[in-house]
């Protein structure tokens, strides 16, 4: 009954050291997790509401850069470490709706200026300080002209990409940094068109 004994084939495999510690030979990485394993997603849940957001954009005033319809993370915590920068995508709640209303309109714009700037459009060009700003990210020249204004300390001025097609600083003025609720992080949605 030679046949039936294990050859020494087999006895090789299981006599080579790599081969006797495989993960799949255990099958306790399936195991639930247990309330360790809970309790940590539960950290990294709460962590993930408290410091972003997932935001929809509902209109094209930032076209190119987003679309209609895109899906986009926003983090909300970097602004309690470091002020706004230039060219950061902001969401924040608008400026000139009244405190009474009962629902927060949010906007989505890109920072072209902060506190102590002077900004100006015309001539289809944006200036900030006197200085053209070479800005290759907007659909098209703005076709509009807006006086010279002084963005206040603590302020910022915000913009579309879609210059001609956006509700943003060129109508109501500079922006309160205390009304900024996060930075623009990434697309993590964009619908096929």
């Amino acid at each position: 009954m030679s046949f039936l004994r294990p050859s020494a084939l087999h006895q090789c495999f299981i006599a080579f050291p790599s081969l006797r510690w495989m993960p799949c030979q255990s099958w306790e990485f399936l195991r639930w997790p247990g309330l360790d394993g809970l309790l940590r997603l539960l950290v990294v849940v709460l962590l993930w509401t408290m410091f972003s957001e997932i935001r929809f954009i509902p209109s094209s005033s930032m076209y190119p850069t987003l679309r209609v319809g895109d899906r986009v993370v926003v983090e909300k915590a970097s602004y309690y470490i470091r002020s706004p920068a230039m060219h950061d995508i902001v969401t924040f709640s608008d400026p000139t709706q009244q405190t009474g209303d009962s629902e927060q309109i949010v906007f989505i714009k890109r920072i072209v200026a902060k506190g102590g700037d002077l900004v100006e459009v015309r001539n289809g060009w944006l200036y900030v300080n006197g200085i053209a700003q070479k800005e290759d990210f907007i659909a098209e020249p703005p076709t509009y002209v807006s006086n010279l204004t002084y963005v206040p300390e603590g302020h910022v001025y915000v913009l579309g990409d879609n210059r001609n097609n956006s509700f943003d600083s060129h109508v109501w003025g500079s922006l309160p940094i205390k009304n900024i609720i996060g930075r623009y992080v990434t697309c993590c949605h964009r619908p096929r068109s």
